[in-house]
């Protein structure tokens, strides 16, 4: 049959160990998840704050589809750009120091558009060897020539500008603020000196920086000690750290001029539910007055590492709420996963191609939502399991 390929690539999937499925969860997201009328202790979500389900967003969406619907009717360029979303604009330009910004579904939408928009055929493009694969993806699909450098590592991105870039019109340097799957921070400092020293142009995809990271939790580029305004892009996202959904993507006007003209994504894509807009403005405020979110969580991460050290559990280095455990083999990372899910955690096992072969891992994420009473009983049963393994 001319399908054939699809039972065959399905099933070496399970062999190897890397075949994935959806679980439904009943209810909302929190501290515990139910799944099958059982509660777990939840150390997978990306809500680092706390504020997915938080009373006060419930209600802004609440009033928002009252205020505004459910829809927005189209894309920004024609009846969905909605007095909602000018609004937030404007907050998030102030909150964040940018000069423009520009709205959009998903950060993996955000990505795709930039990289396709901006890089031709003589154009550089130069990634970090860990970005996320809606970068890579993108990269992979453009004109562009697409190098990667060893990640974080400034020096062979110097080579790289060295040996390439004066054969390009266009350069284009692209790293995370927080990897997602490895939790370690980039040198955004000396990426921005690369960046000015050879002419090229630098991006930051902050998903897992924004609102954690920085004074007001501003991000990445200002925990580093830089403006988010010194980047010529800077990408974040509402789902993580602002519990609600969407992304977005800063620079300067005459770029985000550019890209509302120009992104298809963009054009193209129907916009974001005014009443969803609202809910972030509303997320955003907290986000930057609500310091003790941040304090509890760095407090948390900090408690978790130190017990994980003294019960002999090496974690990777890592000063922020993704906390992985490297086993290396997928299916032994699965059987780790699924155990302790018999005891009432429930954990992620993270298998290539999302992470490099032979780097399977345990990905934990902490929120302030976890009690140090859970990250204790965490600790003990990850020894346990180990252990038994």
């Amino acid at each position: 049959m001319a399908f054939d390929f699809i039972s065959e690539q399905l099933s070496n999937r399970v062999n190897d160990g890397l075949y994935r499925h959806c679980t439904a969860i009943t209810g909302s997201q929190g501290r515990l998840l139910n799944v099958d009328n059982k509660n777990y202790l939840n150390f997978s979500s990306n809500d680092y704050l706390g504020l997915a389900s938080d009373p006060a967003l419930i209600n802004a969406w609440q009033k928002g589809a009252q205020l505004f619907g459910v829809g927005s009717g189209g894309s920004f360029l024609v009846t969905g750009y909605n007095k909602a979303h000018e609004d937030l604009t404007e907050q998030l330009k102030s909150w964040l120091g940018v000069e423009a910004l520009a709205l959009f579904s998903s950060g993996y939408s955000a990505n795709q558009a930039i990289i396709k928009l901006l890089l031709g055929k003589n154009d550089l493009l130069i990634q970090d060897k860990l970005n996320h694969a809606s970068l890579m993806e993108a990269g992979t699909l453009a004109d562009c020539k697409m190098l990667r450098f060893k990640h974080n590592d400034v020096s062979h991105l110097e080579q790289s500008l060295i040996k390439h870039g004066s054969n390009n019109a266009n350069k284009l340097i692209i790293s995370e603020g927080v990897f997602s799957m490895d939790g370690d921070c980039a040198p955004i400092r000396s990426l921005a000196d690369q960046a000015n020293l050879y002419d090229s142009w630098l991006m930051i995809d902050d998903a897992h920086g924004l609102g954690v990271l920085g004074k007001n939790g501003q991000g990445s580029a200002v925990h580093a000690g830089l403006k988010n305004s010194d980047l010529q892009i800077y990408m974040g996202t509402f789902g993580k750290a602002l519990g609600v959904g969407g992304a977005f993507v800063a620079g300067s006007q005459a770029f985000i001029d550019y890209l509302t003209n120009f992104s298809k994504p963009y054009i193209y894509s129907t916009g974001l539910p005014p009443a969803m807009a609202y809910t972030i403005s509303q997320a955003a405020k907290m986000v930057e007055n609500e310091h003790w979110r941040r304090d509890k969580l760095h407090s948390l991460i900090n408690t978790f590492r130190r017990i994980a050290a003294e019960q002999g559990i090496q974690i990777a280095h890592s000063s922020t709420a993704i906390q992985p455990i490297i086993i290396g083999d997928s299916k032994k990372a699965v059987r780790l996963a699924e155990q302790l899910k018999i005891l009432g955690f429930w954990t992620t096992a993270i298998r290539p191609p999302t992470v490099p072969v032979n780097s399977a891992r345990l990905r934990i994420t902490l929120t302030a939502h976890h009690k140090i009473e859970d990250l204790q009983r965490l600790v003990a049963a990850i020894r346990r399991v180990l252990n038994e393994l």
